[in-house]
This record gives C-alpha cells, sequence and structure tokens, in this order.
C-alpha cells in the first residue's frame, strides 16, 4: 500500500523523478496473451490493448511467447505486465501492475474505472483510463552500462499486414482489430479532427484554455470549469489522487493536476506532451 501512495505522489508532482528513472532501466514490456483475472485468452481484448496503449505511449511491448533474443537472454530487460481487475456487477475497474525478473513489483498505475455496459468496451475505457500514469513519463530506454552488449539491432512493433476488418466501436472511435490464439492486434486509427464533442458533454473545444479565471462547479464526478459567460470549457473526473483529475481535450484523454500551487492542463500534441497552465477557482 505504500508503495502504491509513492507512485500516486510521484505522478501528481509531475509525472517525472524516481519512479520514470526506474523504468527506464527495462528495455521491454511482457504483455502476456492471458491474464491472471481472466478465464480466457485476450478476454475483452485485454491483452492487445494492453500492448497497444503501452506501444502508443513509448515503450517496446511485445507477448509473452514472442520475446526478442536479447529479452530470452537476459530476462531481467523486461517488465511483466498484469492486469488487477477490481470490476464488479456495474463498474469496470482495472490498474495495471508491472513486475521484474524476481516478480518484485516496479510500478502500479492509477485505477481507471468505466460504467459502460458492453464488456469490450468498458474494458478499452477503463484501461485507457488507467494509462494516464504513462501519459506523462516521457520514457527513454537506457541501457545499464554492466549489461552485455547487444549485437541485434532495436527491436520494433509491427503492426503490418494484421488489420482484416475496420469496424466503427461506440464513442466515436475507429478500430481495426484482429484477435485470435495465434495472433493478437489492436490498432487505433483516430477521427478527424473536429470543433465539437458530443452534445451530451456540453463541450465546445477551443485551440486552447482560456488564460481567464475558470470557476470550479461541482458535478456528480469531479468539476466542471466554467467562464464566466458562462459557459462549460472542461469536465474534470475524480481519480484515487488528490488534485489529480481527467478530462477530454481536443478528442484526446487529458489530466488536470496541481503542481507547485499551480493548476495545470497536460495533453498530447503531434506526439508531444503540452502543458498549459490554467487559472481555476473552487
Amino acid at each position: 500500500m505504500k508503495s502504491k501512495i509513492l507512485y500516486i505522489l510521484l505522478f501528481a508532482i509531475g509525472f517525472t523523478g524516481a519512479v520514470n528513472a526506474q523504468l527506464n532501466n527495462y528495455k521491454y514490456i511482457i504483455v502476456p496473451k492471458k491474464f491472471e483475472a481472466f478465464d480466457a485468452m485476450n478476454k475483452h481484448q485485454t491483452s492487445t490493448l494492453t500492448k497497444y496503449f503501452f506501444t502508443e505511449n513509448g515503450f517496446e511491448a511485445v507477448y509473452d511467447d514472442a520475446l526478442p533474443a536479447d529479452l530470452v537472454n537476459q530476462r531481467c530487460l523486461g517488465l511483466v505486465a498484469d492486469i488487477i481487475d477490481g470490476s464488479n456487477l456495474f463498474t469496470t475497474k482495472v490498474a495495471i501492475s508491472l513486475k521484474d525478473c524476481n516478480n518484485v513489483e516496479i510500478f502500479r498505475s492509477v485505477e481507471g474505472v468505466s460504467k459502460i455496459k458492453e464488456y469490450n468496451e468498458s474494458y478499452r475505457e477503463a484501461l485507457q483510463k488507467a494509462f494516464v500514469s504513462f501519459a506523462g513519463m516521457n520514457y527513454t530506454y537506457e541501457p545499464n552500462k554492466n549489461d552485455l552488449v547487444q549485437k541485434e539491432g532495436p527491436v520494433t512493433v509491427s503492426f503490418k499486414n494484421d488489420v482484416k476488418s475496420v469496424k466503427t466501436a461506440p464513442k466515436e472511435h475507429v478500430v481495426e482489430q484482429k484477435a485470435t490464439t495465434e495472433e493478437q492486434v489492436y490498432k487505433s486509427v483516430e477521427p478527424k479532427t473536429t470543433t465539437i464533442v458530443k452534445a451530451t458533454e456540453g463541450v465546445t473545444l477551443m485551440e486552447s484554455i482560456p488564460t481567464g479565471l475558470l470557476y470550479a462547479q461541482p458535478t456528480e464526478n469531479g468539476y466542471q470549469l466554467v467562464d464566466n459567460t458562462p459557459k462549460v470549457i472542461l469536465k474534470l473526473e475524480e481519480t484515487s489522487m488528490e488534485d489529480v483529475f481527467m478530462t477530454d481535450f481536443q478528442g484526446n484523454n487529458a489530466v488536470v493536476f496541481k503542481k507547485d500551487g499551480k493548476w495545470l492542463l497536460e495533453y498530447s500534441e503531434n506526439g508531444k506532451k503540452v502543458q498549459q497552465e490554467l487559472n481555476i477557482k473552487f
């Protein structure tokens, strides 16, 4: 429990520091094709989604039955991913755990929560929220000087020729996927940029958040930020961490958190992490 609190605190103060450096020591993330929490291989697309989200965040993710040669010879180059499933009948709750070659937990993500009734979409949303923990790490593998010199070239993740069909999933998310016992693939194709989100959310996306004062109004799951007109600018969803909220900005997941007394919005833009200071009055 203490280690989990430590990870949360490090995440909340800027997603950098000791945990980031620790993960930089590992070259691979090993993704099981069947997690212990489930009774079937790739159930609810959990393996394909986990591998995809790690790859999206800059990690070298490989399946447990397709290890590259250097990882076979040096098992401690990789961390094994596991899904901690705390779901119940009405809510999907998952967290991502990373363990080293000695089965010691190195890192655990925040808990992602979804109340979507359809299982595949519910686990997709919950996993996507859990991966917020990895979004601001700027992970870069840093080989240990004591490790053997790698003779092979870099190992890359390829989805070439994986896709056999294109389907439209809920939440305006276009998915190309294939998942069989022999092969598991998940590839996300984001829709074209739009200026307006779904009407039920009531938020108009902007090029940037207004620099003026934003007022935090309590909602069922957190707060909504409004300007003085009043117009809803952002909706903040509470997490298990103090002063850390998830939100939707320009159609993508983003995070609002407090650091050094200032509120910051962090989001991805052209593959890079961008931070913008917010003036919020609670």
